[in-house]
């Protein structure tokens, strides 16, 4: 159980890593979404941790990474992983219901 702690931590933290460069930017003006402000928010562990934590946030966490990723740092438990991370069926992978949390974990540099 140490060690799957540790792994989520490791990746997690990666993660962090590389999204320590994200902005706080409203992404739908960085790629230039006509349709109004984004709801897009940069977590951070613990954050991710107590959502996780709490059976009442209903959050589902989507893997992006590509498999050399996923094999190197591992995958955090109960994350769907997507079959691309560019290139995904929405209407497939995602959940249809727009109102639940959705955390994309993304640590690839491909």
């Amino acid at each position: 159980m140490r060690s799957i702690a540790t792994s989520i931590a490791l990746a997690l933290l990666v993660a962090l890593m590389f999204a320590a460069r994200a902005s706080a930017t409203d992404i739908g003006k960085l790629l230039e979404n006509k349709e109004g402000p984004d709801q897009f928010q940069v977590i951070h562990v613990a954050d991710l941790a107590k959502l996780m934590a709490d059976p009442a946030s209903k959050v589902q966490i989507f893997d992006a990474n590509h498999p050399s990723t996923r094999e190197r740092f591992g995958i955090i438990p109960g994350a769907h992983l997507l079959s691309t991370y560019d290139n995904y069926d929405v209407a497939k992978e995602l959940p249809a219901d727009k109102n639940i949390k959705i955390v994309f974990y993304c640590a690839d540099s491909h």
